[in-house]
């Protein structure tokens, strides 16, 4: 019996946007870099515990695609990071995809996760 696709993951909604701090402004910052310097349709950065930073772009390839959430992640697990302080995606969608969502929720329940538009402006963070 063939497997049936898996559902797609649940797209959060950002809710209104929060205060950022110094912090979180330089992951805006780096998101909008990794973003621009290839052209990719989203660009992300994330903080880890030790408060180092790992900022990608999304990757569409015949073989693999990544959002840039989950690629920052990765690349934070791949230096050794075990939680994450705070996310942020620079996209011009509204919401924030699933995969990368669940990426960051996979180290840390927590962690804000910081949605901005390509011009840096914050649109809202998602906390749960």
């Amino acid at each position: 019996m063939p497997e049936s696709p898996a559902p797609a993951a649940a797209r959060p909604t950002p809710s209104a946007p929060a205060e950022l701090s110094a912090e979180d402004g330089k992951l805006v910052i780096l998101a909008r870099g990794a973003r621009g310097r290839v052209g990719a349709v989203e660009g992300a950065a994330v903080r880890d515990q030790d408060g180092r930073t790992y900022a990608a772009a999304s990757v569409s390839l015949p073989s693999l695609t990544l959002t840039a959430l989950q690629l920052a992640v990765a690349s934070a697990v791949a230096a050794g990071a075990t939680r994450l302080e705070a996310a942020v995606v620079v996209t011009e969608a509204s919401t924030l995809d699933g995969a990368g969502h669940a990426a960051v929720r996979d180290l840390a329940a927590d962690a804000p996760i910081h949605l901005a538009a390509p011009d840096g402006t914050v649109l809202g963070t998602v906390v749960e």
